[in-house]
């Protein structure tokens, strides 16, 4: 017989969400902030200009937001849709700057932030459950409708956002030809 346990269902959703929460809202802070070892907006924008996100400061706050923001809701269980959502888009920036590495994170490839971008939008689709934010606040914050509009609307920031990665490479790439020969 097969236990039909909300509470264990819900005590696992709240322990995925705090450690996945907790992690994005990290790796934000060194985007933001400079902590545990980041590079700030300065530092993190000075890579992103590098690696073709332009303006690379516009880009690491906005990433960074994503990921402090959305991991500190997503702990909480708050906005439970947009939070998943706007972190799983961050992650999948990550994943196609570490996609020509390959899948596994010890070449440096896309295994880490393609995990972590699932598991946010799994959570922006399942919900936070009984032991969250959401659920005291009465779901105001997650209703049905808000997760395909969230994840909507994230695609389309993300796809323009790699449309405008790959340009800018693809220039950078053809000036410096331009430059060998």
């Amino acid at each position: 017989m097969t236990c039909s346990c909300p509470d264990r269902r819900d005590l696992g959703l709240l322990l995925l969400r705090a450690g996945t929460g907790g992690v994005l809202a990290a790796h934000g802070a060194q985007k933001l902030f400079g902590w545990f070892g980041g590079g700030g907006i300065e530092g993190t924008g000075a890579f992103m200009e590098s690696v073709g996100y332009a303006p690379g400061k516009l880009n690491a706050l906005v990433a960074g937001v994503a990921e402090a923001g959305g991991g500190v809701l997503l702990a909480l269980g708050l906005a439970t849709p947009a939070a998943g959502s706007a972190a799983a888009g961050a992650m999948a920036g990550a994943t196609a700057l570490h996609t020509p590495n390959g899948f596994f994170s010890q070449r440096g490839g896309y295994e880490y932030p393609a995990f972590l971008g699932l598991t946010s939008a799994a959570l922006a689709v399942t919900g936070p459950g009984r032991y969250s934010a959401d659920h005291a606040l009465g779901h105001s914050l997650n209703r049905a409708w808000m997760v395909p509009a969230a994840l909507a609307g994230t695609a389309i920031g993300v796809l323009a956002t790699l449309g405008a990665r790959s340009r800018n490479v693809r220039a950078r790439e053809g000036g410096a030809q331009e430059q060998g020969a």
